[in-house]
């Protein structure tokens, strides 16, 4: 049968006790140690991770920002161009309108001198036809037929020197 005593039990209790000390001592602290090592090596790597996130979200809105920046100075420069273009081409425009009035300007001129050159000409030609048809009716005796044979003559003769 089955005995207990007191003393059996009090030897086991100290033994176990013991054992469990020992244990704790020589089998729980490694692990614990080891438990400890890969805690902080996980809260190190999520600290990282979580930087390394940061970083990225504050590269990122530094990027956007640049590219936004660099947008707008785009818009500006094509703006300054459009602008400029458009100066450019109207100052052309008014330098071709410019240069059109003044040699509309010239021809004008040019075609009054010529005019009035003309004219001239055609005074001093009928002033001489007129001496000349002057001259000739005093020759001769008025006669409807002579002169108008006379008029017709002349008027071949001037045909004939231009």
């Amino acid at each position: 049968m089955l005995s207990f005593s007191i003393g059996n039990i009090l030897f086991q209790l100290i033994v176990f006790i013991l054992l469990m000390i020992f244990v704790a001592y020589v089998g729980v602290r490694p692990v614990v140690a080891i438990m400890e090592k890969r805690k902080k090596y996980i809260n190190n790597q999520i600290g990282g991770a979580e930087k390394n996130r940061q970083d990225a979200e504050a590269y990122l809105t530094e990027q956007k920002s640049e590219v936004e920046r660099i947008r707008n100075e785009a818009h500006g420069i094509l703006e300054q161009a459009k602008t400029q273009a458009n100066a450019e081409a109207k100052a052309v425009l008014e330098s071709a309108k410019k240069r059109a009035d003044l040699m509309v300007k010239d021809a004008q001129e040019e075609i009054g001198l010529e005019r009035e050159k003309a004219i001239s000409a055609i005074r001093d030609e009928v002033a001489d036809l007129s001496v000349l048809l002057a001259s000739k009716v005093l020759e001769k005796e008025i006669n409807p037929n002579n002169y108008s044979k006379e008029i017709d003559q002349l008027i071949k003769q001037v045909g004939n020197q231009r």
